[in-house]
């Protein structure tokens, strides 16, 4: 999951995936110029939480389950 510094909708996430018992690994794009460029690579606008699974991607978080 690609996050940014103070994302209400990342923590959302967060509380969400570990809900439902789901493990991540989480890169904050403001850290590394690599990781901003996968989270662009995966959300051309560059929107957070980005979520790649090999289910599919989910870019932006509007809660629910």
């Amino acid at each position: 999951m690609y996050v940014k510094p103070g994302c209400p909708y990342c923590e959302a996430a967060r509380e969400h995936m570990s809900a439902e018992g789901i493990e991540w690994v989480e890169r904050d794009a403001t850290e590394r110029g690599d990781w901003r460029d996968e989270l662009y690579e995966h959300s051309n606008r560059g929107l957070v939480p980005t979520i790649v699974a090999p289910e599919g991607t989910t870019v932006g978080w509007l809660g629910g389950g």
